[in-house]
């Protein structure tokens, strides 16, 4: 039995060597969204992984569900995501075909801010003030996740003013405007953004609920991603990227950075961090 045993171990170990694991492609294709969040932690986690010997493609697209439909597709192999609220729906249709890898930031909140001068706290407030904003909700790009939670706040507390789709340039002219002058506005505004770093907004209160809490960033892959790319998948773990450390880059952006420069000033002044990063990995 002893030398059964010894001569099927010997037929295994030789139908290893015979047949070893396939190499790991040292090629990966992101996807992301042109969105002060996403950027960085993009291109962060690309540094790292470029830092590993992977070469890194980056494809940017315009909203959610052509990002999704890209991973799902295979025209990406990840992507980060915030999948508990922000793009739920679209992890939700996708999920069979994707999988998480890993965590890479926390602390994304999205609702409707006026500036600090404006004296009212709270969603109920607005109806009653709706004439001193115009009657307007100044919003984003259609198809964001705070578009889709803003117009269902202004249903659920049946607002009389009109949420405005645009872009967060526009906004961004509109909110700037508008505390040049001491006006009052209401913005679909998010944490982490330069503006509120800027300028001295608050979040208003949402009694029902409406907007999600705290939401955490992830990447997420193709289904199969982490047990092809096992070096890749343990690098990318490694990282996390504190939300004021966005909004930082994003801040030095706003004074006449580049996305790319700001980053790469960001990870050449926070080397110590990505040492410990590696040695994270390597454990």
């Amino acid at each position: 039995m002893r030398k059964l045993m010894q001569t099927l171990a010997a037929l295994a170990i030789a139908a290893g060597l015979a047949h070893p694991a396939a190499a790991e492609d040292k090629t990966i294709t992101m996807g992301t969204l042109s969105w002060e969040d996403l950027t960085p932690i993009t291109g962060i986690t690309k540094k790292v992984l470029e830092d590993e010997g992977y070469t890194v493609k980056v494809t940017q697209f315009s909203e959610w569900g052509i990002a999704y439909a890209a991973l799902a597709k295979g025209d990406i192999q990840m992507l980060a995501s915030q999948t508990d609220y922000v793009a739920q729906d679209y992890w939700d249709k996708n999920k069979n075909k994707l999988e998480k890898l890993s965590p890479v930031s926390h602390g994304l909140f999205q609702a409707f801010a006026v500036p600090s001068y404006v004296p009212i706290n709270s969603i109920d407030d607005l109806n009653a003030n709706a004439d001193k904003f115009g009657g307007k909700i100044i919003g984003i790009e259609p198809g964001s996740g705070l578009m889709r939670d803003a117009a269902t706040a202004v249903k659920t507390y049946d607002l009389k003013l009109n949420l405005v789709e645009g872009s967060t340039a526009a906004m961004t002219a509109a909110l700037k405007a508008a505390e040049e002058r001491k006006d009052w506005i209401v913005v679909t505004v998010w944490q982490p953004s330069w503006m509120m770093q800027k300028f001295d907004m608050k979040f208003l209160t949402d009694p029902k609920g409406v907007f999600p809490p705290s939401q955490s960033y992830y990447w997420i892959a193709q289904k199969g991603f982490a047990a092809s790319h096992p070096h890749a998948r343990e690098a990318i773990a490694s990282v996390f990227v504190p939300l004021a450390d966005i909004t930082s880059i994003n801040s030095e952006v706003a004074d006449g950075k580049t996305m790319d420069q700001a980053i790469a000033d960001w990870t050449a002044s926070h080397t110590d961090l990505m040492k410990r990063w590696e040695n994270i990995k390597s454990e």
